[in-house]
C-alpha cells in the first residue's frame, strides 16, 4: 500500500515549492528586524501560534484527547524549534545568507543519519544521491562565503546547530503527523517552541520591547509568511511525503534566500552559484521523488491517517 494516494503526494509536493518561496524570506526579514535574534524568534513563534490556535475551536477535542507520550513528542518537537530558530537566526549576525542558508539546510544529511533511529526509514541509493548533490550545489552557492575564524566561524556553527535541530524536529513530527491534524500539530509544537524561547528570553536577559514599527513589520513578515506560509506547508507535507523528501527539499531555500540578498542587500553571489543552483535543484528532485522504506505495518497506519 502507498504511503499517499496519488493526489496527496501531487498537492505535498505544490505545497513544498510555494514553502520553500516563502520560507526563502526569513533570512530576508531577519536581516530587516533591528532588535536581538532570540527577541526575533521569540515573537516570531508567539505570532505565528496565535494566529494557528484561532484554528483550534474545531479541532480541541483532539488536543484533549492526546496521550502523554504525544505530548512528549510535541514538547520535544517543539524544543528542536526552538533552538533551531534561536541558533539560526542568531548566525545571520555573523555570516552572509548564502553561508547561514546554506549549512542550517544541512538537515537533510541529519535525516538521513538519525531516520533509522527515530522514524524506523531506510534511504534508498537514488536519495543518497539527490541528497549528495543538492549538497555538492549548496556548497557551491556559499563556497566564496566560507571564512575560517572569526565571527564568520560563530555563525558558521550556530548555522550548523540549527540544521540539526530542524532534522530532530522533522523527524519527530512524522511520527506526531501520521495520527494528528495539521492545526492540533502546529498549535503544539509552536505553542512548546513559544515557551522554550521566551524561557531562553528571560534567562538570558533580551530585551524583548519598545523596538520600531519596521522592526515589528518583519517579525509579524516572518510569522505570517515564513512560519504559516513556509513551515506549516512543509508540516502539511509531512503526513504525505517521507520526511527526507520534505527535508531535501528545504534546500531550495538557499537559492530563493541568495537571490533576495543580492536584490536586497547587495551580497552578490559568485558565477559559480548558477551551476550550483542547478545542481541543488536537481538533487531536490532526485531525492523527492525516490522511495523511502518503512516496515510494512506502519504504511496502512499512515494510510488510515491521511483519510
Amino acid at each position: 500500500m502507498s504511503l499517499s494516494t496519488p493526489n496527496h503526494l501531487a498537492s505535498a509536493r505544490v505545497a513544498l515549492a510555494v514553502a520553500v518561496a516563502c520560507v526563502s524570506t526569513g533570512a530576508i526579514f531577519a536581516r530587516v528586524a533591528e532588535c536581538p535574534a532570540l527577541a526575533i524568534a521569540a515573537w516570531r513563534m508567539t505570532f505565528a501560534t496565535a494566529l494557528v490556535s484561532l484554528a483550534l475551536v474545531r479541532w480541541w477535542p483532539e488536543l484533549r484527547a492526546l496521550k502523554r507520550r504525544d505530548f512528549a513528542l510535541g514538547g520535544a518537537a517543539g524544543l528542536c524549534l526552538a533552538i533551531h530558530f534561536a541558533t539560526w537566526i542568531s548566525s545571520l549576525e555573523y555570516t552572509t545568507v548564502a553561508s547561514s542558508t546554506v549549512l542550517v539546510n544541512t538537515m537533510p544529511l541529519w535525516v538521513a543519519l538519525l531516520s533509522r533511529f527515530i522514524t524506523r526509514e531506510s534511504i534508498s541509493r537514488r536519495a543518497w544521491a539527490g541528497i549528495a548533490l543538492s549538497f555538492v550545489g549548496a556548497a557551491i552557492i556559499a563556497g566564496s562565503d566560507f571564512r575560517i575564524g572569526g565571527p564568520a566561524l560563530l555563525g558558521d556553527a550556530l548555522a550548523l546547530v540549527g540544521g540539526l535541530a530542524a532534522a530532530i524536529y522533522l523527524l519527530l513530527g512524522r511520527q506526531l503527523r501520521a495520527h494528528l491534524s495539521l492545526p492540533s500539530y502546529c498549535a503544539l509544537t509552536y505553542g512548546a517552541a513559544t515557551c522554550a524561547l521566551w524561557l531562553i528570553v528571560a534567562i538570558a536577559g533580551t530585551q524583548a520591547s519598545g523596538f520600531s514599527g519596521r522592526t515589528w513589520g518583519a517579525i509579524a513578515g516572518m510569522a505570517v509568511v515564513a512560519q504559516i506560509g513556509g513551515h506549516t506547508l512543509y508540516n502539511w507535507s509531512l503526513k504525505h511525503l517521507s520526511t527526507s523528501a520534505v527535508a531535501v527539499a528545504l534546500l531550495g531555500e538557499p537559492i530563493g534566500s541568495s537571490l533576495l540578498a543580492w536584490r536586497l542587500f547587495g551580497e552578490v553571489p559568485p558565477p559559480a552559484s548558477l551551476g550550483g543552483a542547478a545542481l541543488v535543484l536537481f538533487g531536490i528532485y532526485f531525492a523527492a521523488t525516490a522511495s523511502t522504506h518503512r516496515p510494512s505495518g506502519e504504511y496502512a497506519a499512515d494510510e488510515r491517517a491521511s483519510m
